[in-house]
């Protein structure tokens, strides 16, 4: 900011364009600084800080919807890396004929879960099917959810008793070693149903322990879920936001739209936004959340 005053100052007194051209990159980088301020002042819940465990699920019809929830890892992937994230496949179960059955990201980065809670709820694609011979409009749907990877933050007592462990073969691309060993781990809590599983390593007792702290994650963020849904009970008339709820179509037939139906923000670019340039999303939909805490 002091750099971008200092060139204003001096092109008063001297017009140069040498100095026009440094005063654009200076005026660049004060509104760059400028909107991360604003987003580190959007970010500040207690779990915010947080890195991202993020699941895809598709919906109901079959390779459509399971090619579009590939989609949908293939755009938070881009996003975590634009961001200098490590992103690591925790897990993935992929689709017969295309795309993925469901995928479990972690996104290793700072206040990567304080900006990714707001893509929570279903996502809506609609465009000429690539597995249509007659070239038909489809519509696809595809969930996702995001949870805090706080790792020893969450102090989550499960019994032994109340886990049903089981192993399994790697389905996913993992190399020689990872698809033919029982390496796989998935944990079931028998009390709530709530499974979580993990193929990363070649470890077993790695994959164990992630799959721990994915189920952790889990049972963290459905007490969480309770908590919003009471304080949804006492201000329903101005809860906006419905955790859960469809959050965004993506169209890319007839005309190309992607457009949040949260806060009606809206873009023509769709293949950028599928490319994981999904900041302008994410800052809407913090801003809305922030207004409705206002209120």
């Amino acid at each position: 900011m002091a750099d971008a005053l200092s060139v204003m100052e001096l092109l008063e007194q001297e017009e140069d364009a040498e100095l026009l051209l440094e005063a654009d990159g200076a005026l660049d980088e004060a509104e760059k600084a400028l909107k991360e301020f604003e987003l580190a002042h959007l970010l500040s819940g207690p779990r915010d800080h947080a890195g991202a465990i993020v699941t895809i699920n598709s919906g109901a019809g079959g390779t459509e919807s399971m090619d579009w929830a590939g989609m949908l890892m293939r755009m938070y992937r881009r996003w975590g890396e634009d961001q200098g994230a490590k992103v690591v496949l925790l897990d993935i179960q992929p689709g017969e004929e295309a795309g993925i059955k469901s995928a479990t990201l972690c996104i290793e980065s700072e206040f990567a879960y304080g900006k990714l809670k707001a893509e929570v709820g279903v996502h809506r694609l609609v465009r000429i099917s690539p597995f249509d011979a007659n070239k038909r409009r489809h519509t696809s749907f595809a969930s996702v959810g995001v949870m805090p990877d706080l790792n020893e933050e969450i102090d989550i007592d499960i019994k032994e008793s109340d886990l049903r462990i089981d192993t399994y073969r790697s389905s996913g691309s993992g190399g020689q070693h990872v698809n033919t060993t029982d390496s796989a781990v998935r944990i079931t809590h028998i009390p709530t149903g709530l499974v979580a599983q993990c193929q990363n390593e070649r470890s077993q007792h790695k994959n164990k322990s992630t799959a721990m702290k994915l189920l952790k994650a889990m049972m963290f963020e459905q007490e969480e879920q309770k908590r919003r849904e009471e304080a949804e009970k006492d201000h329903a008339e101005k809860a906006k936001i419905e955790w859960g709820s469809q959050v965004r179509s993506y169209v890319l037939h007839p005309y190309q739209m992607v457009k949040d139906h949260r806060t009606d923000f809206e873009t023509s670019q769709s293949q950028k936004v599928l490319d994981g340039h999904l900041d302008d999303f994410i800052e809407a939909t913090l801003n809305l959340m922030a207004a409705q805490k206002r209120d």
